[in-house]
């Protein structure tokens, strides 16, 4: 059993990272979708945008996953396979969320990130009653952001991988 009042290094190497994926989503003219997340933690209530992510289910492989948690998080269906990053991406927790968030079970995240591109109609995009109201919504408002803003958007801890996704994905948005 994990005891949580150790020294933060010693919690943080004890603990797993939990098995994610992430989804960068392309418009028609290059933009990515972007979820306005209901803040959580008072120090980052400024860093409020961010991809559709979420955790892989017991036996689901990571691109069903992708699917679903867009679905959980947005009503989006409609979409295109446009790529894949070749190895996971992963981030870890700052040490004041460290045996706070993610059920205090897990170091960080451990992400499969896919790029989808959009091919429905807006309308489809529901935030705040994803999935037809069958599960919460975790984002107030979305809008189309240029990929490369992104890393600025995000909250600190997390802004590396969002810098990686820049880099692996920077590409699709230039075929608009």
């Amino acid at each position: 059993m994990l005891e949580f009042n150790m020294p933060n290094d010693a919690l943080r190497e004890q603990l797993p990272y939990r098995p994610c994926v992430g989804v960068v989503l392309f418009n028609n003219d290059g933009k990515v979708f972007a979820g306005k997340r209901l803040p959580h933690d008072k120090q980052f209530n400024k860093y409020v945008w961010q991809f559709p992510q979420g955790g892989i289910d017991r036996g689901e492989v990571a691109a069903e996953a992708a699917l679903r948690e867009l679905y959980e998080e947005t009503s989006i269906t409609s979409v295109s396979m446009l790529a894949r990053t070749e190895d996971p991406l992963h981030y870890d927790l700052p040490d004041e969320l460290l045996g706070v968030r993610l059920k205090g079970k897990y170091r960080g995240q451990k992400q499969d990130w896919f790029a989808f591109r959009f091919t429905g109609d807006e309308a489809e995009i529901n935030v705040k009653k994803p999935a037809n109201g069958k599960h919460p919504a975790e984002f107030s408002d979305w809008a189309w952001k240029d990929l490369e803003q992104m890393p600025t958007l995000i909250v600190p801890f997390k802004r590396e991988i969002y810098d990686k996704l820049v880099v692996e994905f920077g590409h699709i948005g230039a075929q608009g």
